[in-house]
């Protein structure tokens, strides 16, 4: 358990090494125990070890006496779809997301479609860490299969976007889904959106061609292809699908943040209201807020804070800068597919290309950063910023944030993988870079 990753994002560990099969059997009779023994969705991505964790999860929920729902290779959206249209008391996700080929994960939902509370995740960790009564063999769950989550996904998504004014324009889009779950549901929607579609890397074998996490550096492959192919736009997801990363029409491969972004603007132009982000996404997002007369709350990292807050505020968009954006009319949660939806209706309605959208929002330059280390290393990078800077430039909502006259660097323990996160945003590139290293050095001293 020392070496496993447990947070509100869900566990996860290296398969074979922390994550073995004892594990997840026992964290889904953990489950099972937390949702009262009722009907529970399970589904995953295409990654290699799915099928063995899998038949783990089965175990443990039926040891308990659970109706289990086989969902299959599925997004994590679609999944927290089907979680609300079925009525389970919850659901599983097997997927490591942007998490490298070698890792895995489960993450855990609500009946609502939202992910645990953190107050809840807690009281399954506790569950976990305690001897769980099994039922016996008169009462051991139900499993059945169904495979009407895609389905169920893009009708939801077809029923809140202007199908005609996207179907007029005939986009040429180029798809990168990694070979992971989005292979299977993105390029059916971007059919029935009247769009040429050209899929790279669409296979669903999680056989991964490029790291999983879809941030530029990944994308050269993609980029490439849109440029010779004369595309439109380009469109990446991670191996779950919950992420959307966005090329140009030039090739060119946009920050993560500008997903968010570009969304946002799109929906405040037709509905004015709250937006909710993260403590360390983008000042932009504040200035194309402003532009409206709209206000942004932000929460700690991790979707599950800006879903429960969105919920609770009525927010009309939100989402992180890592190419998670949430769409209240669908579901409360990060949903990269509804956002290629959202972003084509932009485009059509703008009648502009993809690169000029980009280039008129607010510009910022971030770097992005990260250092190996614990969770004990950072308590005590934590304590000295305290000492040092004093509360007037810093915010701990979570981490350390620190706003210096020039932009801000936010320093954080990762909550998916043993590192801490160095993100620096300014009005300059060699200004964020700056400040980065200066987080660097103090959190070396």
């Amino acid at each position: 358990m020392k070496s496993l990753i447990v947070s509100p994002s869900g566990v996860r560990g290296i398969v074979g090494e922390d994550l073995v099969p004892e594990v997840v059997m026992r964290f889904a009779r953990a489950f099972g125990k937390l949702m009262d023994k009722g009907k529970i969705v399970v589904g995953s991505d295409t990654r290699t070890s799915n099928e063995m964790f899998k038949y783990a999860a089965f175990s443990g929920l039926l040891s308990m006496g659970c109706k289990v729902v086989d969902l299959d290779i599925c997004p994590t959206p679609s999944i927290q779809l089907m979680v609300k249209q079925l009525r389970a008391q919850g659901g599983i996700v097997i997927t490591g997301s942007h998490n490298p080929v070698e890792w895995n994960a489960l993450k855990f939902i609500r009946s609502d479609g939202i992910f645990l509370y953190p107050e809840e995740g807690k009281k399954l960790l506790k569950i976990y860490e305690n001897s769980i009564p099994q039922v016996g063999w008169d009462k051991i769950g139900t499993i059945f299969r169904d495979d009407s989550a895609i389905d169920n996904h893009l009708r939801k998504i077809l029923e809140v976007v202007d199908k005609e004014k996207i179907r007029k324009k005939k986009f040429k889009v180029v798809l990168d889904a990694c070979n992971g779950a989005g292979a299977l549901i993105s390029p059916l929607l971007l059919n029935e959106l009247g769009c040429k579609v050209i899929k790279i890397n669409c296979t669903p074998n999680g056989i991964f061609p490029h790291p999983p996490e879809p941030i530029p550096s990944n994308l050269g492959q993609l980029c490439t292809v849109v440029k010779s192919e004369g595309a439109d736009v380009g469109f990446a997801h991670d191996a779950d699908a919950d992420r959307l990363a966005i090329v140009s029409e030039k090739g060119e491969a946009l920050p993560e943040d500008y997903t968010l972004l570009l969304a946002t603007r799109f929906i405040l132009k037709k509905s004015k209201g709250l937006v909710v982000t993260n403590v360390c996404a983008t000042q932009a997002l504040d200035e194309v807020a402003q532009e409206f007369g709209c206000e942004v709350i932000r929460t700690k990292v991790g979707d599950v804070w800006v879903s429960r807050l969105m919920r609770e505020k009525g927010a009309v968009i939100g989402g992180e800068g890592n190419g998670g954006v949430i769409i209240p009319q669908i579901n409360y949660a990060r949903d990269g597919i509804a956002a290629i939806a959202l972003l084509l209706e932009y485009l059509a309605q703008e009648n502009k290309p993809v690169s000029q959208l980009a280039d008129n929002l607010p510009q910022y330059f971030m770097v992005k950063k990260k250092l190996k280390a614990s969770l004990a290393s950072f308590t005590k990078v934590e304590q000295r910023f305290k000492k040092k800077f004093g509360k007037e430039k810093l915010s701990f909502l979570d981490g350390i944030k620190v706003m210096k006259k020039e932009g801000w660097v936010h320093i954080r323990m990762s909550g998916t993988e043993p590192i801490i996160r160095v993100i620096a945003e300014a009005k300059s590139e060699l200004e964020a870079e700056k400040l980065a290293q200066w987080a660097i050095e103090r959190i070396r001293e």
